[in-house]
């Protein structure tokens, strides 16, 4: 049999209800969530019972998806199912750092907490934009970048899926040169420019609150957003360098499938990343846990 990878949701896919039937079914799941509401209170209501335009704010958007991604994964363990490695989409990396055991749960919510608030006054302090585009591949994408002031690609998420910061002056431009060249190009809902230079203040101001954070070795292998290798070296630079780099979703992947993963589980919020594996692997089964019931379905 070959080997299991985890992996956490990022943001995007938030709704009012997330993580509810989890916490109702898994004392493992409900236990993360009561971590959660003693550090920041009200997580677990925001997360049942918030209206989308509340779980849409960053501040708001990674404490919440934090919790339900991790409480899906322990629920999971609490079943006997386990990983050989894992990796997290953008914030779902802190999730993953503290599934792993590199960072102490409360440890690893606090760090999301204050990397969601600095990135939530980076992007009010340098607006700026998130446009998918489809169709084409990532070395066109960057190509039409270059013709554009202040714009990169920052998550290469598949062989047909690139997503690109941008101004806001300069999105729909964008979208119309995407266009051209036969792409399809869709701006996302999102309240900032991630992964790009429009967040190096935030970057900054993590590396800063990290002086004091411990990190440890993990007891699973996790994979870094920024390099798509494994953990090594100085962690807190991994996960400073991930705010304003690009997120590099296909390579991560590719090198699980190299190590022998054979079977991928989302983790957490919705199904982008499996539908992500099922797009590009023809030989990986996908699957997604949000709810009791998804667990059911996995057959190893």
């Amino acid at each position: 049999m070959g080997k299991i990878a985890f992996v956490f949701s990022g943001q995007g896919a938030q709704y009012s209800g997330m993580g509810k039937a989890m916490y109702d079914a898994s004392p493992a799941a409900k236990a993360v969530f009561d971590m959660a509401d003693s550090i920041r209170k009200g997580t677990s209501n925001q997360c049942f019972e918030g209206t989308m335009e509340e779980l849409t704010q960053t501040v708001n958007t990674q404490p919440c998806v934090f919790a339900a991604d991790l409480a899906a994964a322990r629920a999971l363990a609490e079943k006997g199912i386990k990983p050989d490695c894992v990796a997290g989409f953008s914030l779902g990396e802190i999730a993953a750092l503290a599934f792993s055991g590199a960072l102490a749960d409360e440890e690893a919510f606090k760090l999301v907490c204050k990397r969601g608030e600095l990135m939530d006054s980076a992007a009010k302090a340098n607006p700026g934009a998130m446009v998918a585009v489809l169709k084409i591949t990532p070395g066109q994408v960057e190509e039409i970048c270059r013709k554009f002031d202040k714009t990169y690609p920052v998550n290469y998420n598949s062989p047909a899926q690139t997503v690109v910061a941008t101004t806001v002056e300069n999105a729909e431009a964008f979208c119309e040169a995407v266009k051209e060249v036969g792409g399809r190009a869709k701006q996302l809902p999102v309240s900032g420019a991630f992964h790009s230079p429009f967040m190096a203040e935030a970057a900054k101001g993590l590396a800063l609150y990290m002086e004091n954070v411990e990190f440890s070795q993990p007891e699973v292998t996790i994979y870094s957003d920024y390099t798509a290798k494994p953990y090594e070296g100085d962690f807190k630079e991994l996960v400073r360098a991930q705010v304003e780099n690009p997120v590099r979703w296909q390579t991560i992947m590719e090198n699980m499938k190299a190590q022998g993963v054979d079977t991928v589980i989302e983790v957490g919020v919705g199904k982008t990343l499996q539908n992500l594996c099922k797009r590009t692997f023809d030989d990986i089964k996908a699957y997604k846990v949000e709810t009791p019931e998804d667990i059911d379905k996995i057959e190893l």
